[in-house]
């Protein structure tokens, strides 16, 4: 594997509370994908809008789901990324799957609950961050409200890519934006965020702005607003080093300890 890294962020509606027919969407969306790639992010809670009601409904698609993503995986050599709801003893979680041709690589439980949609009232947080590596690139994913809370995300070179999946509502997006751009500049690193488009079941609106930044906070690819798109870009983990050695911030930065 070469120092670059081909990602493609897949923006679009969502199907509220549908698994299957949101999976046979996503399904089409994929058998588009041409080229190579490496990376495959898809939003948050992707196979059913962020409900919370009615998670009891689609928590048993969890499996399916997870055979879904390693058939596109393998047919893609390719990563796919994305939370959608899990049920493990008895509690909820908007759990992040990172899957390969062999399986689940890795899994993170989105640490922070939207309290002011009361999700805090349905999923269980998580306690770890994550950190996966594709070949020598070390990435770190993360979900929606997560962007909020820079000491959860914060990295003193430990990861060369931060990843937000998300259902962040259109009235939002200027934070969205900026909040993007700001986790770039203050890890150094490069930043995705993917987000849906759309309406959801609870009538609020999402425009997307999915995008891509590099370390100087650069935006370097971004989503059409509200089209269900796949933006697909190269990163260079010798330009972020190269960047990072010429301009070490990191190394004036404390050290400190995620509390848990």
């Amino acid at each position: 594997m070469s120092d670059l890294l081909k990602v493609s962020l897949v923006q679009s509606d969502l199907i509220w509370g549908d698994v299957e027919a949101n999976l046979n969407h996503f399904s089409e969306l994929l058998g588009k994908i041409e080229e190579e790639n490496d990376l495959i992010v898809l939003p948050e809670m992707f196979t059913s809008g962020f409900l919370m009601k009615d998670k009891n409904k689609v928590a048993p698609f969890a499996e399916i789901t997870i055979n879904w993503m390693q058939k596109w995986a393998s047919q893609l050599q390719a990563v796919i990324l994305g939370s959608i709801v899990v049920e493990e003893n008895s509690e909820y979680y908007n759990r992040l799957y990172v899957v390969n041709t062999e399986g689940v690589l890795a899994h993170y439980d989105k640490r922070h609950l939207f309290r002011m949609g009361e999700e805090q009232m349905h999923f269980k947080a998580g306690n770890e961050r994550v950190i996966f590596t594709i070949g020598k690139w070390r990435i770190c994913p993360l979900v929606c409200y997560d962007l909020r809370f820079p000491v959860w995300s914060r990295g003193i070179d430990e990861y060369d890519l931060l990843l937000y999946v998300a259902n962040w509502p259109q009235a939002r997006r200027e934070v969205w934006n900026t909040l993007l751009k700001a986790r770039a500049i203050e890890n150094q690193s490069y930043v995705i965020g993917v987000n849906r488009v759309g309406e959801d079941g609870m009538n609020l609106s999402y425009s997307g702005d999915s995008s891509l930044f590099d370390a100087k906070g650069k935006l370097l690819a971004k989503c059409e607003d509200h089209k269900t798109i796949i933006q697909t870009y190269n990163i260079s983990l010798c330009q972020l080093n190269d960047f990072r050695t010429k301009f070490p911030v990191h190394l004036d930065a404390d050290s400190f300890q995620i509390n848990k």
